[in-house]
């Protein structure tokens, strides 16, 4: 298996991929995301592919892409507040694995690539978010040494019981 910038020839790959992964969070949480859709189109990946702050890895095995993950180099900036130790991190946007390549090691394989990668552009961290009842995504993220920074809450004005 190798991992690899992702490339035009890589669009269908990364379409199909990108549906894999919208499914699993409009099963979760079918309030937030539209079943049938994808975070980024064709034309959004053309964009994408070149831009070296936000590079795109595929792992690919025998010419088949069978996962992938979307960085973004994200550096200080005036904003960040004084009481926080600027640093710069490297943002793992979305990262999937296909239905079919699960379990066979391609995560983590992706997922050491993702950290080699923040080490050799000088970043400080690896950071990611996980939505609430991905379980199985949770764990893996665990048994790859991540932990949590700070969670995200919600009040759901539209209740009944208001």
């Amino acid at each position: 298996m190798i991992i690899r910038r992702a490339n035009e020839s890589d669009t269908e790959a990364i379409l199909e991929l990108l549906s894999q992964v919208l499914e699993i969070h409009a099963w979760i949480r079918p309030d937030v995301f539209r079943s049938g859709t994808t975070k980024y189109s064709a034309g959004d990946l053309a964009r994408m592919y070149p831009d070296d702050s936000r590079p795109i890895y595929v792992a690919e095995e025998d010419g088949a892409v069978r996962g992938y993950a979307f960085c973004q180099i994200k550096k200080p900036s005036a904003a960040t507040p004084p009481v926080m130790i600027p640093k710069t991190t490297f943002y793992i946007d979305d990262i999937c694995v296909d239905v079919y390549a699960r379990r066979k090691h391609v995560g983590l394989i992706l997922f050491d690539h993702v950290k080699q990668e923040a080490r050799r552009l000088g970043c400080d961290t690896v950071t990611l978010n996980v939505w609430e009842g991905n379980d199985a995504a949770l764990e893996f993220y665990k048994s790859m040494g991540m932990k949590t920074r700070s969670r995200m809450m919600e009040y759901d004005l539209s209740r009944k019981e208001d």
